[in-house]
């Protein structure tokens, strides 16, 4: 189902083409759809070892592949001080007659994708999951700072999208309420310099086996942005006892929690109504991440 406006069109016939042109010795047999709950990009597996990322957004082709390539770097960056495996590039494709952007390779990373509520309960992942940011944060910046683009910067800078966000959500979320938190969260003041970041620890980026942390998925935005970014994973992922698991173990103070708490609302509430029809799962992760933030004795929002 389409999800955004102007996405571009692939099947598999033009996927299975493209791989081919790529990588003439692998057989139509081996690139398979894969089902995901992606916002980004198609996903077809190549075999065991690889997968094939074509985006589903994009007008000039040489922005993409810049922006690619860009991605690459930043992959091999996290996967160099990822506690768990990550992905890592094998090649860009070029564009076709059929569908005209260029389109990436990378390695595939076996296991299972996280929910909501599939680890929730889990000390182990929240205990892994907290070594993790801990590893990103110790990365260097090599001294580099928040690009501007997307979250990871000023609270406030989102305030227009948050609105548009409580607008398109009459009627399917607590409207009022949600905006009284947001009021409370979007002056919360920065607190310590840049640090590198994942920048979307949601849980279709997570693998997850027996109740483990076992892999990360789209490191392509790896880079350095606020702190506290990547706390959003606490409200996405954990329930409240994890959620304390995680900030203990990370030492986190009230302000920084709160500022993490602050990066995953803004997050969910783009999701709910954006993806209330074409994308069941992704809107359910944003009812679930806001009813979590609302309940949480702690932000008392």
């Amino acid at each position: 189902m389409t999800m955004h406006e102007g996405q571009l069109r692939l099947d598999r016939a033009e996927a299975v083409r493209l791989v081919q042109e790529l990588f003439p010795s692998v057989s139509e047999k081996e690139v398979t759809a894969v089902a995901s709950a992606g916002t980004v990009n198609y996903l077809y597996r190549i075999g065991t070892a690889c997968a094939a990322r074509f985006p589903m957004q994009g007008g000039d082709a040489d922005e993409v592949r810049a922006l690619l390539h860009a991605e690459q770097l930043a992959m091999r960056e996290f996967a160099a001080v990822s506690t768990v495996p990550s992905p890592l590039p094998v090649a860009i494709g070029e564009p076709s007659a059929g569908y005209p952007l260029p389109w990436s390779v990378q390695t595939w990373i076996e296991g299972k994708i996280a929910t909501p509520d599939s680890v929730a309960s889990s000390t182990s992942f929240a205990l892994e999951l907290a070594a993790l940011i801990a590893g990103l944060r110790q990365a260097d910046t090599q001294g580099r700072s928040f690009s501007g683009e997307g979250r990871g910067g000023e609270l406030g800078a989102h305030d227009a999208w948050v609105a548009h966000c409580l607008r398109q959500s009459e009627g399917l979320l607590p409207v009022e309420r949600l905006r009284r938190a947001w009021s409370s969260l979007r002056s919360l003041p920065r607190d310590g310099d840049d640090v590198m970041s994942h920048k979307d620890l949601i849980p279709g980026n997570v693998i997850v086996g027996s109740g483990r942390l076992t892999g990360i998925l789209d490191t392509g935005g790896f880079g350095p942005a606020d702190p506290a970014l990547d706390l959003v994973a606490a409200w996405h992922m954990l329930d409240s006892s994890r959620r304390d698991t995680l900030r203990n173990r990370l030492a986190i103070g009230d302000l920084e929690w709160r500022r993490g708490a602050a990066w995953a609302f803004e997050q969910a509430i783009g999701l709910v109504w954006y993806y209330e029809s074409s994308n069941p799962a992704m809107s359910a992760l944003g009812r679930s991440t806001l009813a979590r933030l609302l309940a949480d004795p702690i932000l008392g929002l």
